[in-house]
């Protein structure tokens, strides 16, 4: 395993867990998972964050043209596939939705 593909493993985590709190940041899928509602702003502050440094693992495993291409492709993969776990089994995202992101829990 090269350099390269560690970088685009790391991309495709990183994405997956964007998706997965930019998701939980609506108070829909947030019930889907927990009790409560979601602390909104820091879910979507931390998911954007994560999509950011997905962009920029790409950017590091490939020349630009490229790592355009696969960030936008991991982008739609990992957004249809937190579509479809939230859909048929939302708790297998309850790890992602830890409890510090709960509206009211202290920092």
């Amino acid at each position: 395993m090269n350099n390269n593909t560690l970088w685009l493993i790391l991309a495709i985590i990183l994405m997956f867990i964007a998706m997965s709190w930019l998701a939980l940041s609506l108070p829909s899928h947030w019930k889907q998972v927990r009790s409560g509602k979601p602390a909104s702003t820091r879910l979507r502050m931390i998911g954007w964050s994560a999509i950011f440094l997905s962009a920029l693992c790409c950017f590091k495993a490939d020349h630009a043209s490229m790592a355009v291409l696969v960030w936008l492709m991991i982008g739609a993969a990992a957004a249809a596939s937190i579509g479809m776990i939230l859909s048929t089994c939302p708790h297998r995202l309850k790890w992602l939705s830890l409890g510090s992101f709960a509206e009211g829990s202290k920092r």
